[in-house]
């Protein structure tokens, strides 16, 4: 197993109180695998991979938990040593690109940097290296982009230089952040399918997708981790959770979005609104917006357990059919 995460707790302190932004959560990525996290915005998805990153500042701290990466407990390692594997061999690919890139320096310097940094490359190998990957990632004249600032790019160009920034150290694990996020859907597949790829090379990349997107996830990953509040409720195969949709939130995530409730008359978004991270309800925290939920959900939380098929859920309503 090339990642473990067990019990990981990560909260922000705010005037009103510490906002559990995760909450126990618990899965595992083996080497090639690729895994889609899920669940509204501010369900804890991307808490979740800053976590992993160790890219958690104050106010927000991480208060219990392992992360297991390769065997060795990322929690427990001194800072210098983060940074050495941030990059070389866990990296991450940021849903704002404007916020990524430096403005004021070519992109293919920014690009080298990280060979210089890493690997010690520098002059010339350096920049073929970083010329090829541009290609790689589908920069057209990549030779004369080499020199182009952001601004001078694309939406989409300066998502795949991010991309190509995330890739140019071959990492065995890459953490993407809503990748496609504001991409036209012609790139949104190319991205997509340069990801494939990546997974499928001999190096055999890792992937942990993050997005709001089941129909994304399902393009590219063969495991599903649904959260909501802060907590994993169920993590299953592709297959099983979008055909089979085990908790009612997973159900409430299909039922709500176009491209998975084909074939209804009409959506049919969740109701209410999501659990509030300083005041959580008792029991099941999705019990008060569940349209099965009985006096067991309000007063017990669920714990994951493993159902029938394999999968995992946590939910009083699964446990009793499965």
């Amino acid at each position: 197993m090339l990642l473990e995460i067990d019990g990981l707790t990560t909260q922000f302190a705010t005037r009103r109180g510490p906002v559990q932004a995760v909450d126990g959560v618990g899965f595992a990525i083996d080497r090639g695998e690729a895994l889609g996290v899920v669940g509204e915005s501010g369900s804890g998805k991307s808490a979740i991979a800053q976590s992993i990153m160790r890219l958690i500042e104050p106010p927000g701290r991480i208060v219990a938990g392992r992360i297991l990466f390769d065997g060795e407990d990322l929690l427990a390692k001194p800072e210098d040593e983060m940074r050495r594997i941030r990059g070389a061999r866990i990296s991450m690919i940021f849903q704002d690109p404007t916020s990524t890139l430096n403005p004021v320096m070519p992109i293919g310097e920014q690009i080298a940097e990280l060979l210089r940094h890493h690997d010690g490359l520098h002059g010339r190998r350096a920049k073929d290296r970083v010329i090829a990957m541009l290609d790689l990632v589908g920069i057209p004249g990549a030779a004369r982009r080499y020199r182009s600032y952001p601004h001078e790019l694309s939406g989409g160009m300066q998502q795949r230089v991010i991309i190509a920034c995330a890739l140019i150290l071959h990492p065995e694990l890459v953490i993407a952040d809503e990748p496609t996020t504001s991409l036209d859907v012609t790139v949104q597949a190319q991205i997509l399918d340069l990801l494939r790829r990546l997974q499928a090379s001999e190096r055999g990349t890792a992937i942990l997708l993050i997005s709001h997107d089941l129909g994304v996830v399902a393009q590219l990953c063969e495991r599903i981790c649904v959260v909501y509040a802060g907590q994993v409720v169920e993590i299953g195969t592709t297959g099983q959770v979008l055909d089979r949709p085990a908790h009612p939130y997973t159900m409430g995530l299909i039922a709500s979005i176009p491209r998975m409730a084909w074939g209804r008359d009409e959506l049919e978004p969740i109701p209410g609104a999501v659990a509030d991270p300083i005041d959580p309800p008792s029991g099941c925290r999705f019990h008060p917006r569940c349209r099965w939920a009985v006096e067991r959900c309000r007063v017990e939380r669920p714990v994951l357990r493993p159902l029938r098929d394999g999968r995992l859920a946590a939910c009083h309503l699964a446990e009793a059919t499965a």
